[in-house]
């Protein structure tokens, strides 16, 4: 494999994994040089990436400019969305601000208050202050989303000292195409926060995970994204029960690759 050209190497490693081309590096210098060129990584970073950044971004190679979009999420469409890279994948991943989502009543200040907070990379965030009909949905073309990709739908939020009227109260999500929605049923409180014991038939129910950044997120579902075809990704969150509630902040919906 040593007498190959580096072109070469770097074209067989394009076709591994990312964590398995940094450990084929390990194998000799030749897989090495090969595991740090432009050719590998170029392979990695998805054509149309740059043109969704505004200015390009410029780095001293290929794998620096991988690394910087895969730790770091950039503000796109004037920053009303948040792009970055899966750092397994490479797979394009992105974030609909709570400004960028459909909300029922959401510029009525009586039902909703929009607020910045430090923690958000949106300038803006949506406060619930108090509302009987929780509707949330966003919608993302799936031309921007990588081909032949498994994605998982998020709704990123927090819940304030002042929760009041979701616990213990299903909420219907929702993600697909126009005539292919798929529908679950998920809790927007976390499990050892509910206010009363959980019904046996709710224990296989999905409740919120605590994030790295601090914000809580919640599943919607998973759409395999083929590229084949130009369809918008919706995704809904629905709670309709007519009770009132308040005391949840919106950060968006993310999309990104589900790790199976």
């Amino acid at each position: 494999m040593d007498n190959l050209p580096e072109a070469c190497i770097a074209h067989i490693l394009s076709f591994t994994s990312l964590p398995d081309a940094c450990r084929l590096s390990c194998v000799s210098s030749s897989f090495l040089s090969a595991a740090v060129s432009d050719a590998l990584w170029n392979s990695f970073i998805p054509s149309d990436c740059l043109s969704l950044l505004s200015p390009p971004p410029s780095f001293p190679s290929k794998k620096h400019l991988f690394l910087s979009l895969s730790q770091q999420p950039r503000l796109i469409d004037n920053g009303l969305k948040s792009f970055w890279l899966d750092k397994f994948s490479g797979a394009k991943c992105f974030m609909l601000s709570s400004r960028s989502l459909f909300i029922v009543w959401g510029e009525t200040p009586v039902y909703w208050t929009w607020l910045s907070v430090p923690e958000s990379r949106f300038t803006e965030v949506a406060e619930l202050r108090d509302v009987c009909w929780l509707e949330i949905r966003g919608r993302i073309n799936t031309r921007l989303l990588s081909s032949s990709t498994l994605y998982a739908a998020y709704l990123v939020f927090k819940l304030t000292a002042h929760t009041k009227g979701l616990k213990n109260k299903p909420t219907d999500v929702s993600i697909g195409t126009a005539g292919n929605k798929n529908w679950r049923v998920v809790y927007l409180v976390p499990r050892k926060a509910q206010s009363r014991a959980i019904p046996v038939e709710n224990l296989n129910r999905q409740y919120p995970n605590k994030r790295a950044d601090g914000w809580l997120e919640i599943e919607l579902g998973d759409f395999f994204n083929e590229g084949i075809d130009d369809q918008e990704l919706e995704m809904a969150v629905c709670e309709l029960n007519g009770h009132w509630k308040r005391g949840l902040v919106i950060e968006g919906l993310e999309i990104r690759p589900k790790l199976t």
